[in-house]
């Protein structure tokens, strides 16, 4: 596989990278990273040819898009494709949102003093794009995403979509969706509103492949692109040790289990277990790119180097003999 490999999203006209950056690492999540760091990460991954970025007001609650921001200032416009969500805005006299915090602790360090609140209606929606904008520094993003909906399903469809819907129609924005960590709401939205792609994190990875059930085939019959993120999920696929992270928690004794039989079998076969874990999402024909976040340079360039790393076919193989694998789940060739 080439990182820089560029492939069609969809229905749209717009191509991304194989492989994208995504904002999380940079906007201080588990912990802070200082600014000329963040920078250095979104300068090398134009110097390796990525071409695909992702961010999100609450992603350190305004820093991630900030600091993207400023690492894109001089880069031609045309030559990359930029995504921001919708539904969470940045308010300095709202109180703590506790979904922002975990037993107590933030999960994003040296944070703004500002809050998150939830709000997918047409305005809530409209200030949130005006705002993302200017932490950007830009006057325009190529996609727009509906940010994790979960308890939101009824303002979404008839709030945020209608909203996204016009505004592409209007042409301000190229390409409207969701971004989530389940696959029951994006089935949904797939088959109530007008989507163009969807980023799924951490629901169609070498751990499980539920999305393989409905929502990965919707999309592939009704050309809606899937961006696959959370490839790790969250930290157990390139550590799967006591103390890591499954869903942005400490993850549970079943599934480091699960995930400590996946790296033995990528051991037996010579292959690092974070390189089968972020090269299987890309070959369902549905994905169109693959998500990948880094808190430095050095992460970014592992990341880049496992993604074209040549694997064996015998691994797929042993994976599948083992329950491991749904027998459905195509593979890398």
């Amino acid at each position: 596989m080439n990182s820089q490999d560029l492939r069609r999203l969809g229905r749209t006209n717009l191509h991304v990278t194989a492989l994208g950056l995504g904002t999380t690492a940079i906007g201080n999540m588990y912990e802070a990273v200082d600014v000329q760091q963040a920078l250095d990460v979104v300068h090398c991954a134009w110097s390796e040819g990525l071409r695909y970025f992702d961010t999100a007001p609450q992603y350190g609650r305004g820093l991630a898009e900030e600091r993207l921001g400023l690492g894109l200032v001089g880069y031609d416009r045309s030559a990359y494709v930029l995504a921001t969500k919708v539904g969470r805005l940045l308010r300095a006299d709202a109180p703590p949102n506790p979904d922002d915090f975990f037993e107590g602790e933030p999960y994003d360090k040296a944070t703004p003093a500002v809050n998150t609140v939830y709000d997918y209606s047409r305005d809530g929606v409209l200030r949130s794009l005006e705002e993302s904008l200017e932490r950007l520094k830009t006057d325009r993003v190529d996609i727009v995403y509906v940010h994790d909906p979960d308890e939101y399903i009824r303002e979404a469809l008839e709030g945020a979509f209608p909203t996204l819907i016009e505004l592409r129609e209007q042409g301000v924005v190229g390409a409207i969706g969701a971004g989530m960590n389940q696959v029951e709401a994006l089935t949904l939205f797939a088959k109530e509103t007008d989507p163009d792609v969807f980023l799924l994190a951490g629901r169609y990875t070498l751990l499980e492949q539920g999305a393989l059930d409905e929502l990965l085939p919707l999309c592939e019959k009704r050309g809606i692109a899937v961006v696959a993120g959370g490839v790790y999920n969250s930290g157990l696929l390139a550590d799967p040790s006591p103390g890591t992270h499954y869903n942005y928690m400490p993850a549970p004794a079943e599934q480091i289990e699960r995930a400590t039989c996946l790296a033995s079998i990528c051991e037996a076969h010579g292959v690092p277990l974070k390189a089968a874990a972020i090269q299987f999402p890309l070959a369902h024909p549905a994905v169109a790119c693959v998500l990948t976040g880094a808190r430095s340079p050095a992460e970014l360039q592992e990341n880049i180097r496992l993604f074209e790393l040549p694997l064996p076919v015998s691994l797929w193989e042993e994976l599948r003999a083992e329950g491991l694998l749904d027998p459905l789940a195509p593979v890398p060739a």
